[in-house]
């Protein structure tokens, strides 16, 4: 405290009193945060005990991470502590989950080896809003089922929910399953191919509910072949195509399957259960089978 008998501090003592340096408490000062009471006749700025309880308070506020211009509203009693508490907490979920995509994108990098021109796109397609991946997903809808109205109903529903949810916090398995679902999403010749499977379908023209209906006979069919060991270039797994196909074409049969059920599409499959942290799609390897089987017979 100053001699004069007033009872109030100058910077240095309130520095020493705080452990703050007199740097910071004169910026702080001049921003307006800490008013000083007074100034001494020689021009120096004084502060009272209620400026150390002040300080205290500035000091925690911007440990915490808050701005001056905040700070300076909790002290004016503009806004309450909590409601600036509240509103930070806010922001730095907003920070973090773009720390964890910046990490989500850098593992990835790391991981693959890419170049700068690869990592710029991975970073651009990772850091899409919510709005703008399904924006790149419904585009691959229309285009695959634009002017197909024939295709079954059923079909037509479960594709056009086909949605893209990104977690706010994703591994980097998930943002790499992202970024190489988006470049499945807009290959020209993954879309054409798509186009060809609702081809069939539509030009097929069955009843609502058909398409579901063979592909639940064929798990119910194949499934238990697989389970007894038989082989799709076994002889025994004629018995099974007959059950299904019957006495269809099966170089045609073939070619309807080998669109809609390949390596290209499981792997379509497998990357939205990953982006959207759901289950791996059952049943893939029943339709692999099918299109083994009809392969082997085709290549007799």
């Amino acid at each position: 405290m100053t001699d004069d008998g007033t009872g109030l501090l100058t910077i240095g003592e309130l520095a020493r009193a705080t452990g703050l340096t007199v740097r910071t408490i004169r910026y702080w000062s001049d921003e307006g945060v800490l008013t000083p009471v007074t100034r001494s006749p020689g021009g120096y700025r004084l502060y009272d005990s209620e400026g150390v309880a002040r300080l205290e308070l500035i000091r925690t506020l911007r440990e915490l991470g808050l701005g001056l211009a905040d700070v300076r509203r909790v002290l004016a009693g503009e806004r309450t502590v909590a409601e600036v508490a509240a509103a930070h907490v806010a922001a730095l979920d907003a920070q973090i989950r773009a720390l964890k995509v910046t990490r989500a994108v850098l593992s990835t990098v790391a991981r693959r080896g890419s170049t700068a021109k690869e990592m710029t796109l991975m970073n651009k397609l990772a850091r899409l809003s919510a709005a703008q991946r399904q924006r790149i997903m419904q585009e691959f809808v229309d285009d695959t089922l634009h002017g197909l109205d024939a295709v079954d109903p059923d079909v037509q529903e479960r594709i056009r929910q086909t949605a893209v949810h990104l977690a706010e916090d994703p591994t980097p398995e998930e943002v790499d399953a992202w970024v190489e679902l988006a470049e499945m999403l807009q290959d020209p010749e993954f879309r054409a191919q798509m186009r060809r499977a609702m081809e069939f379908n539509a030009a097929d023209r069955q009843p609502r509910g058909r398409s579901l209906w063979f592909a639940k006979r064929l798990v119910d069919l194949v499934a238990p072949a697989r389970e007894r060991g038989v082989e799709p270039t076994a002889p025994e797994a004629d018995e099974v195509l007959t059950e299904l196909f019957g006495d269809a074409d099966r170089e045609a049969v073939l070619e309807r399957m080998a669109v809609g059920f390949n390596d290209r599409v499981a792997r379509y499959r497998e990357l939205l259960s990953i982006v959207n942290r759901q289950p791996a799609p059952p049943h893939a390897e029943d339709f692999a089978w099918v299109v083994t089987a009809l392969r082997a017979r085709a290549a007799r």
